[in-house]
């Protein structure tokens, strides 16, 4: 990978921090050496999940997903957050993780 594309990504992961941080979580960057920081998610704030985040025009959710899934830890829910320039975040979960998180609407 080179400069250029490290720093896109290092951009994207302050942004999301700083959303984070808006509404009212602690979020911030995690130190990354080599991918191996005892916490791999890229950016930490959310309690129960695991945030990795991608600023790439080729969208490749799967992959993503996949090492989203590798590197989360102690039951943390794998999150995949990513965007292409001068788009939104999106943000990409297991449908039944997403269930999981939900309370069911009492039966009328």
């Amino acid at each position: 990978m080179g400069k250029t594309s490290r720093e896109k990504g290092k951009r994207g992961e302050r942004e999301i921090a700083e959303i984070l941080r808006s509404h009212g979580f602690p979020g911030r960057r995690t130190a990354q050496y080599c991918g191996n920081t005892g916490d791999a998610s890229d950016v930490v704030g959310l309690d129960g999940y695991h945030i990795e985040v991608k600023r790439c025009e080729q969208i490749r959710i799967m992959d993503w997903l996949e090492q989203a899934e590798s590197d989360a830890k102690n039951g943390d829910v794998p999150v995949v957050v990513f965007r292409r320039s001068r788009s939104k975040w999106y943000a990409v979960l297991a449908f039944e993780a997403f269930l999981a998180r939900q309370r069911p609407v009492d039966a009328i």
